[in-house]
């Protein structure tokens, strides 16, 4: 297991690899499919974000309102082909270093994130209590209207992700299924 601090050094985001755990510390972004919808907008008529996202973390999520007492609900993560016809473009125009989010990315994600040096994380889908518990502060920065689907800054401690794809385009949605096979098949000869 790995611990990073955000903001990661460009030779950390080198070294990691795809199936590797790690635990995040520091600033994250959320962003779901409005406020991409946004950002590109504002990309396309040469506007700056309202958030400077180089060498940043978005993180995928729409939190819940906290309960009396806690900084955040619940935190879990959105299915990340939701945003993928915007990705490449923002990770392009923004200097992104990390996304997390679950499931699998298309073609034009993974060849943006091997081509501007970002690695895809997965989150635990159905955790989102738990991951909630890892924000100590939340607020929202842009896009307030939007709700949930506002751009928040969270500060995080030891949030627990797994390199999906790495910046050589490394995926363990495609590696570790293989991987296993082998094994499995290795094992029955």
């Amino acid at each position: 297991m790995c611990s990073l601090t955000i903001p990661v050094a460009s030779s950390e985001i080198l070294s990691l690899e795809n199936g590797e755990q790690v635990l995040l510390t520091g600033k994250l972004y959320t962003a779901r499919d409005a406020a991409h919808k946004r950002l590109i907008e504002l990309i396309d008529t040469n506007n700056p974000p309202p958030v400077d996202l180089k060498g940043q973390f978005l993180y995928y999520t729409g939190p819940t309102p906290p309960k009396p007492g806690e900084v955040i609900g619940s935190a879990g993560p959105t299915t990340s082909s939701r945003m993928d016809g915007y990705t490449p473009k923002l990770i392009a125009a923004s200097g992104l270093r990390g996304i997390i989010g679950k499931g699998n990315r298309g073609f034009a994600v993974i060849e943006a994130l091997k081509k501007h040096g970002c690695v895809y994380f997965a989150a635990t889908g159905g955790a989102g209590a738990l991951l909630g518990k890892c924000v100590t502060k939340a607020r929202v920065v842009c896009y307030e209207d939007l709700g949930p689907e506002a751009i928040y800054e969270l500060e995080v401690v030891d949030f627990p992700a797994v390199v999906a794809i790495d910046v050589r385009g490394g995926n363990m949605y495609v590696d570790g299924p293989e991987e296993w096979r082998e094994r499995r098949v290795g094992g029955r000869g």
